[in-house]
């Protein structure tokens, strides 16, 4: 089954961190927002890796870049809450999940309480 998958999963695979046995699979089914795409490119190329390579990477693995919409957006503003850690681009994925109805994949723990987005798959 598909599954949106955050920039921080995406990373935490790129950089064989914590969670990348676990983000691997995920990659192979998922996909993933524009914006979240954009943050994994960025943070390829600060760390010195072509973004072109990264692209082709996980194009192998079969990931899927989606546009972002307008009413991803609007959701996205309605999942904004003070101190809650999320980005944009996070809010903007959870945004995505609920409109595709997926569950979301992320290396980011500040997701483990989310209360009103779609289910979460932590893998840290």
């Amino acid at each position: 089954m598909a599954v949106v998958v955050d920039a921080s999963l995406v990373l935490a695979w790129l950089q064989d961190e914590s969670g990348a046995d676990e983000a691997e699979p995920l990659l192979m089914e998922g996909l993933i927002g524009a914006s979240n795409w954009s943050e994994v490119l960025q943070k390829s190329r600060q760390h010195g890796v072509q973004p072109g390579l990264v692209a082709r990477l996980l194009a192998s693995f079969g990931l899927r870049v989606e546009d972002v919409t307008a009413d991803d957006a609007e959701r996205a503003a309605e999942l904004w809450r003070i101190g809650s850690g999320l980005s944009l681009a996070d809010r903007l994925c959870l945004a995505l999940g609920l409109r595709l109805g997926l569950e979301v994949a992320t290396a980011d723990s500040a997701w483990r309480d989310m209360a009103d987005g779609p289910p979460v798959i932590l893998v840290r």
